[in-house]
């Protein structure tokens, strides 16, 4: 049972850095309203640039941490605990402006990783 954390940690990590890294500029199914790009999604959600950009840095970092954590196990949980609560943001904001469950699946996916990475 010890390899499921560093399973989930890796498949969070990675999936955060595809989603903020490669294809931050790209259209995806879950994006927010009518958003094509990250940062068009941020402006649907009525935020500003700036705030992606925040955001985007504890992403990425928190994403890194928690792939560094595979060797550096103190890491894990607050880098967990850190995404789960963005991801709490991210549903929110999903439901902020409507959208369908299927666009908030992502979120609320990652959430159920990042709780479980906790309490393994």
């Amino acid at each position: 049972m010890h390899y499921v954390s560093p399973i989930l940690q890796i498949i969070v990590g990675l999936g955060i850095l595809n989603v903020w890294l490669l294809r931050a500029g790209q259209a995806t199914p879950f994006r927010g309203g009518r958003a094509q790009t990250l940062r068009e999604e941020f402006n649907a959600y009525g935020l500003p640039f700036w705030f992606m950009c925040v955001v985007g840095v504890l992403k990425v970092g928190l994403a890194l941490a928690l792939l560094a954590a595979v060797w550096v196990h103190a890491w894990a949980q607050p880098a967990a605990i850190g995404l789960g609560l963005l991801m709490i943001g991210a549903f929110l904001m999903h439901l902020k402006v409507k959208d369908p469950l299927k666009k908030a699946l992502p979120s609320v996916a990652v959430l159920a990783m990042c709780v479980a990475i906790v309490g393994l």
